[in-house]
């Protein structure tokens, strides 16, 4: 047990001279009836009650110990613990751009995605899974961790406009492998999903399917929209957003040479059963026994403490105003 403020505990060593106090006053204490001897008495039995009035005082001084715990906050400790078990490292690199907006997917791509990953992510129990986002630019949204709920938790807090627009393949990419490369399991992989072409950023999506390789990252691709045509959103003179039919544009040949260099495999999503469909197939991945980290973060524990205290206190109090009050 660990204290947020140790330094209460000092106090305890107020109790020593308290206690002597005690006890010299009890030395000291004089009759207040006086006669010549008390020799008379001297055979006659001592009440436990005499025994009880010593009971009292120990009683206010473990309560006043109690009380000075309970300022220095007693709290159980972090804990890390580690445990063996088989998982793989994941990356899931998801498109933001605005084009993810269309609503060829219900309600659209972009909510069709994170729900999917979002539900991906709670099914992996052993995994360290990171996300990355990218538009015009890549932004890693959440480290390499093993915690569902956080994952889960941020994949559907992403929203659209956290980046600048645009589709950069190759910085969410790169900054994919940056994040899975230094990762213990054997098996690394990252999930892209986007739904365009890459028409900006500062590395080429080719070049990061070639770094992506050369540390051994599997890289599934997924192409997002249906064939044909497909209700994209476009501003319109007022302001407002309207949505307009355009025809669906998706560089699958890039998104297919990206998965053919790094050993992986590209799959096109045309609504959202079969994006399902792509997620559990790729949830067979190669699994690999790895070290996971558990974490247990700090917790006041000062209840018990003050629940003593109390306790303490109203005993006493009650043994002194029946079982054992004395006339002054």
């Amino acid at each position: 047990m660990l204290f947020a403020h140790p330094g209460y505990l000092w106090l305890l060593l107020l109790l020593v001279p308290y206690v002597a106090w005690y006890v010299w006053k009890h030395n000291q204490a004089t009759a207040s009836l006086g006669i010549s001897t008390t020799l008379p008495f001297d055979k006659l039995p001592r009440s436990y009650k005499e025994y009880l009035l010593h009971l009292l005082f120990a009683m206010r001084v473990g309560a006043i110990g109690c009380l000075i715990v309970v300022l220095a906050r007693p709290q159980t400790h972090d804990r890390w613990s580690t445990s063996s078990t088989e998982g793989t490292d994941i990356i899931i690199a998801l498109d933001i751009s605005s084009s993810m907006l269309a609503r060829d997917f219900k309600p659209d791509r972009f909510e069709a995605a994170k729900n999917v990953a979002a539900k991906f992510v709670s099914g992996r129990e052993s995994d360290n899974i990171g996300v990355v986002i990218f538009a015009g630019e890549s932004f890693t949204a959440v480290p390499m961790t093993t915690d569902r709920s956080l994952l889960a938790n941020y994949i559907h807090d992403i929203r659209m406009g956290m980046l600048q627009d645009n589709t950069a393949i190759g910085d969410g990419l790169a900054t994919s492998i940056n994040r899975i490369k230094d990762g213990k399991a054997k098996s690394k992989s990252i999930i892209l999903l986007t739904d365009g072409s890459n028409n900006t950023g500062n590395v080429a999506p080719i070049t990061a399917a070639e770094i992506a390789k050369k540390y051994g990252i599997k890289v599934y691709t997924i192409g997002v929209g249906k064939n044909g045509m497909a209700p994209y959103p476009v501003e319109n003179a007022f302001g407002r957003i309207e949505y307009v039919q355009m025809p669906v544009v998706i560089d699958e040949a890039t998104l297919r040479q990206i998965a053919g260099i790094t050993g992986g495999k590209y799959f096109r999503a045309t609504d959202n059963n079969v994006l399902q469909q792509v997620f559990e197939e790729i949830d067979a991945l190669e699994k690999t026994e790895i070290d996971v980290r558990n974490y247990t973060h700090t917790e006041d524990n000062y209840l018990p403490w003050t629940i003593a205290a109390l306790a303490l206190l109203a005993v006493g109090m009650t043994l002194r105003f029946t079982l054992l009050r004395h006339i002054p």
